[in-house]
């Protein structure tokens, strides 16, 4: 019998391709004709909800929620990791509050800080540098054409126009120089700002966004009605602070780097990516205290459009066979009296699904994540 000695390096290379075949759904699912394509999210799907009260008075944007305007606006439930359970719970304590008239919608929140700091003082500086306070809103929750919004201690924002999510392909997808005119913003510190000799309570802030700017963001009427409901997320950025010769430094790891930020929402995503409008939580709009949150069955049929998108998304990207339903999981849709049945198109340009939510009108959603109604006019 012949026996070949194979250099160490190969057998190292060989071994490591099996393990890839194994725990890479991608390459398992393109090798294994009995396999299929899946799509399983980190944590359970429940985005945070909240219905937001209309004022009959305007509010001074003044950083201060002891304010009466504010008394019976309820907070939203304290932020966590933006990876869910997958992460400990924050350490600092934040919350937010939403309202609205005819003219703004108001963001306030509180963020708890024993050391307050910042360092950037310039519109459309790159705030999450600093510990900040984040803004999200998609009104027509198309996952497209959405607002982020950023502020620091100092107050300094930075807004920006998002094409759409980062991660849908390699071109440029943001509007850096775009300002959205008219929005107020302002902060109030229980501390001392940049001090390191005190310990600090919190820092609060508040927001007016004009209605008027959501013409771009959103088709039809940009002043939500009663009862609509908008797509909205904030964040918190959160760095790892030490001392040094009675100045804030970001903390290093052993090798000399920076560690990495905390990131703490208000609905978490399941990833370290804010860059996800399809997780964000629900806001309700109301104009009397005792309304009830309206959950809709077509958001389970859009989250299960959403799950087979990116099974869709890791076949068509390969390039290198068919992509048919056979080949996916479909979603389960807990709905009476429903079967989700989606339809599939593709190309080599892009590919298309559609699904049915009511009598002869359907949700599609193309290969970059632009989900829309398709309603039928009869």
């Amino acid at each position: 019998m012949l026996y070949l000695k194979i250099p160490n390096f190969i057998c190292f290379y060989f071994l490591s391709f099996l393990a890839l075949c194994q725990n890479n759904p991608s390459v398992q699912d393109q090798n294994s004709k009995s396999s299929k394509f899946t799509y399983e999210h980190p944590i359970e799907f429940s985005p945070s909800k909240y219905i937001c009260y209309k004022t009959e008075t305007p509010i001074k944007i003044d950083g201060l929620l002891s304010k009466s305007e504010w008394n019976n606006i309820p907070w939203t439930k304290d932020f966590t990791d933006i990876e869910g359970n997958l992460k400990p719970n924050p350490y600092l304590r934040t919350r937010a509050k939403m309202t609205w008239d005819d003219r703004y919608f108001y963001v306030a929140a509180v963020l708890e800080e024993p050391h307050i700091w910042a360092t950037l003082t310039q519109r459309d500086d790159i705030m999450f540098q600093d510990d900040d306070f984040e803004i999200f809103i998609d009104p027509d929750a198309d996952g497209h054409n959405y607002f982020e919004f950023e502020m620091n201690a100092y107050n300094a924002i930075w807004d920006l126009y998002m094409l759409y999510p980062y991660n849908m392909d390699h071109r440029r997808n943001y509007i850096m120089n775009w300002d959205m005119k008219g929005i107020k913003s302002a902060v109030y510190i229980e501390g001392t700002l940049n001090e390191t000799s005190d310990v600090d309570f919190q820092w609060s802030i508040e927001v007016a966004i004009p209605w008027e700017e959501f013409k771009d963001f959103k088709k039809g009427n940009h002043i939500p009605t009663v009862g609509e409901q908008w797509r909205i997320n904030f964040s918190r950025v959160d760095w790892y602070m030490d001392i040094v010769e009675q100045e804030y430094i970001k903390r290093k790891d052993e090798d000399g780097k920076k560690l990495r930020e905390n990131n703490w929402v208000w609905s978490p995503t399941g990833y370290v990516n804010m860059h996800k409008p399809e997780t964000w939580g629900y806001v309700q709009f109301e104009n009397h205290s005792n309304a009830v949150f309206t959950v809709k069955n077509e958001d389970k049929i859009r989250w299960a459009i959403w799950q087979l998108y990116y099974q869709v998304k890791e076949c068509w990207k390969d390039g290198e066979q068919p992509c048919t339903l056979e080949q996916f999981t479909l979603p389960k849709v807990e709905i009476d009296n429903y079967k989700f049945i989606p339809e599939l198109s593709i190309n080599e340009f892009g590919f298309n699904i559609k699904a049915k939510f009511s009598d002869n009108n359907y949700f599609i959603i193309n290969e970059l994540g632009l989900i829309e109604k398709q309603i039928s006019i009869e």
